[in-house]
């Protein structure tokens, strides 16, 4: 077994390697640009078409059932052409799905060219931490992650701050289509520039060696690692995992073990996605409406606010999550995001659905006191999801699979997530007029605590452990929350009793 503790000195690493990650994370930058523009864009849309509650989720989660049909095929794409060409197919629907969008004539057209522009979104989110976890080292893969999920976040307050400017400029932009159109065509323009990018960066070494194309890998290892030992290594270590020929299907029926964290994996998705925040994403002119800010300005800067905190509070993770670990800033995202979603349900409940909204020339009323307490809380939620939930779920499902069927596990992950992605944004709107303000967000909130306990029992701190020793401890029986430690596996199957599948016991 070779040593995988992480060194007492940091370590230094070509600034290629930075690049390369930052490069692959303008995934990201579109997945948020796409996600965070309907929120401004809808009411617009509204207007213009006529629409009422039902076809404006219908709109919201046309691009999320699109994710997960792009999310689906991805496996396919990355396994066949790699990694590097399939980001490369998802910026080309990005720029045309952004174009079609503009020139929808109906809500019906737009709801199908949003399913388009919904493909590629599932694509970059499959493919991207992917490619990120396979290309970064050990000791910075967390991190190198993360910044594809600040990437998103940067994305979304690009889009809200996009969706503000043409919403406070309407009347400049009413010769051109609409405002509306404006902020969805502008989309095409970072696409094409995220295309160009990409186009340049070196394949994933690992789905080279899988393609047998040895010599391939082993030139882009010598690029982005710091000496020959630690290449030769790596190819080894891949290698070795290589020997067991199965594809994840066959994989899935054969291995009990790699069914485990399949589930592993979908349940961190669902986690991610009930926690609320995409209710908060999708729909935050809403919320701020609801809250008492009655204008359209107060309630697009108050989005705009909300994509800042999310930038900021997710440099938080980056900082910490190859320091501390995945599991310790979980649980401390989790108590915020309880307190502050628990906060919000109480205070729509005992003062903000009692009160009108309050215009911008309204004389304060001592309702605002708990009107800006409920922003402040709802501010808090997004600090708790951006250090924690956010980035870490996308980490720790780009970790725990093993490589031969890495491929389909993150398939069902991701497709798993938009699929309850577009649950939560077909019912948010529902659930506030049928259950109620305060009782939707209190609903949520109690969720933390469930989640808790599932991170307690079944999930594996990762930090620093290579991706084949991850897979080595899976293979061989550990539990779930083990397959993370760096000890021998002999000592663990005799713990466990189980019989090993894979690995050198």
């Amino acid at each position: 077994m070779n040593n995988e503790s992480i060194p007492s000195k940091p370590t230094k690493y070509k600034p290629i390697v930075y690049i390369v990650g930052l490069t692959a994370a303008l995934a990201g930058l579109l997945f948020g640009l796409d996600i965070g523009v309907i929120s401004g864009a809808l009411p617009f849309i509204g207007q213009e078409f006529g629409i009422g509650t039902v076809q404006r989720e219908d709109i919201v989660s046309a691009l999320l059932w699109g994710a997960t049909f792009g999310a689906l095929i991805s496996g396919y794409f990355t396994k066949k052409y790699g990694r590097k060409y399939t980001l490369l197919i998802s910026a080309v629907v990005f720029a045309l799905g952004s174009l079609g969008c503009s020139i929808a004539p109906s809500a019906g057209i737009l709801i199908g060219t949003r399913f388009f522009l919904g493909i590629a979104v599932g694509i970059a989110s499959f493919t991207a931490p992917l490619y990120l976890s396979e290309i970064a080292p050990k000791a910075i893969r967390g991190s190198m992650i993360s910044m594809y999920q600040l990437l998103i976040t940067i994305g979304i307050v690009l889009a809200f701050s996009s969706d503000t400017y043409f919403a406070t400029y309407a009347d400049l932009f009413e010769n051109v289509g609409g405002h509306w159109r404006m902020m969805l065509g502008i989309l095409a323009v970072p696409s094409i520039i995220m295309f160009i990018a990409i186009y340049f960066l070196p394949e994933s070494p690992r789905w080279l060696l899988l393609k047998d194309r040895k010599s391939e890998a082993n030139e882009v290892l010598s690029k982005i690692r710091n000496t020959e030992e630690e290449i030769q290594s790596e190819i080894n270590e891949i290698e070795e995992t290589l020997k067991v020929k199965h594809d994840g299907f066959k994989l899935f029926a054969g291995s009990r073990n790699y069914r485990k964290v399949i589930f592993l994996g979908i349940g961190l998705q669902i986690i991610q996605q009930l926690t609320g925040i995409n209710v908060v994403m999708y729909y935050a002119p809403k919320i701020f409406e609801i809250a008492g800010f009655a204008s359209t300005p107060e309630q697009m800067w108050g989005t705009v606010l909300v994509g800042c905190v999310n930038v900021f509070a997710t440099f938080i993770a980056i900082a910490f999550v190859d320091k501390l670990g995945r599991k310790p800033i979980m649980y401390a995202g989790f108590v915020v995001m309880g307190i502050s979603m628990c906060m919000v349900g109480i205070m729509f409940k005992v003062g903000l659905d009692n009160h009108p909204a309050v215009s911008a020339a309204a004389t304060v009323q001592p309702h605002h006191v708990i009107t800006f307490a409920a922003i402040a809380f709802l501010l808090l939620f997004i600090v708790g999801f951006a250090m924690s939930a956010g980035p870490i779920i996308w980490v720790l499902c780009s970790e725990i699979y093993p490589l031969s069927g890495r491929d389909f596990g993150i398939t069902a992950s991701t497709a798993t997530n938009w699929i309850v992605n577009g649950i939560v944004a077909m019912t948010f709107l529902t659930l506030l007029e049928h259950f109620g303000h305060g009782n939707t967000f209190l609903l949520y909130g109690l969720l933390e605590i469930i989640f808790i306990i599932v991170f307690l029992l079944y999930v594996p701190e990762t930090k620093g452990v290579s991706l084949e020793r991850i897979e080595e401890n899976l293979m061989s029986g550990r539990r779930l929350k083990d397959i993370g430690q760096q000890g021998g596996v002999r000592k663990a199957v005799a713990q466990s009793g189980s019989k090993p599948e894979f690995g050198e016991v």
